[in-house]
């Protein structure tokens, strides 16, 4: 993850992220910023949450799990290492923790809970919040090297590099089947498997990618190589590319239009400026 900006302000989805029909599914990390709305479940090694974040579903974490106050789940918190509740979190279903639990006060656990270590009732401090407001000071103040080893201690507590990105939910986010809905830029990697339509500020797909549904933003467009986007692709004020090998089943409205060779729009074209179109090596000869 890129240190020189504040991670919750992109919307980041990894290579490889599957949104399954009661789950979005990573093998990296999950970091949800405060007053998000996660309609299903995540599953994730880690899962960390800021305050009155909602999830639809379970959450299942490999490794640790901290929720901050006020979040709500409405199943089951099922964790393989940690856990770290804070007050008034309130838990539909059970509660299972594998190694040690700090719970805060007036949590609301409705099927109960287990956890095989230690268990300290206390109110833990806001982890996402003091995180995020320590990584930026460090930013500000040029600290830059400083913040890439907390960030590597977050997301792996050997302090080693992570094999894989974190997904990333940026503050007040809606992310469910029917839309992914974001303030903020948002980073779509390779392979990955979206239902929904995508709206945020920029939109940044990669390669080999299906997503159901349209992408919508105020600025630029970018979808890479042999990927699918199930709908329309609408910008208002910026600029599309398609790369090669990529379709578009729906109709394109934007300023600039550039198309990758054998790239496909299947409906209407509205371009308020130019329109490029790529050709392969055989065309070219």
């Amino acid at each position: 993850m890129a240190v020189g900006r504040d991670p919750l302000d992109e919307l980041v989805v990894p290579d490889g992220t599957e949104a399954k029909e009661v789950a979005l599914e990573t093998d990296g990390d999950v970091l949800v910023g405060a007053r998000s709305t996660i309609e299903f479940g995540v599953r994730g090694r880690n899962v960390l949450a800021g305050e009155s974040v909602e999830f639809g579903g379970d959450i299942e974490a490999d490794g640790d799990c901290r929720l901050d106050m006020w979040c709500d789940v409405a199943e089951n918190v099922l964790v393989g290492q940690d856990a770290y509740i804070g007050e008034r979190v309130h838990i539909g279903g059970k509660l299972k923790v594998a190694g040690d639990l700090d719970i805060g006060d007036d949590v609301d656990i409705e099927e109960g809970f287990e956890a095989n270590g230690w268990i300290v009732i206390r109110n833990p401090m806001p982890t996402i919040v003091l995180l995020f407001v320590y990584l930026k000071h460090l930013l500000l103040i040029g600290e830059e090297e400083t913040a890439q080893r907390l960030i590597s201690e977050l997301v792996d507590e050997e302090g080693e590099t992570p094999d894989t990105d974190p997904l990333v939910i940026p503050r007040n986010a809606t992310v469910g089947d029917d839309a992914w809905r974001v303030s903020t830029p948002a980073t779509i990697g390779d392979d990955c498997r979206l239902h929904g339509n995508v709206r945020a500020e920029t939109i940044d797909v990669g390669a080999d990618c299906n997503v159901f549904g349209s992408l919508r933003a105020r600025g630029d467009v970018t979808v890479g190589e042999d990927t699918r986007i199930h709908g329309d692709l609408t910008t208002r004020h910026g600029d599309v590319t398609v790369a090669a090998g990529a379709r578009i089943l729906g109709d394109v409205s934007c300023a600039d239009l550039e198309l990758g060779p054998d790239a496909e729009v299947d409906g209407t074209i509205r371009a308020d400026g130019e329109i490029t179109m790529g050709t392969t090596e055989r065309q070219r000869e």
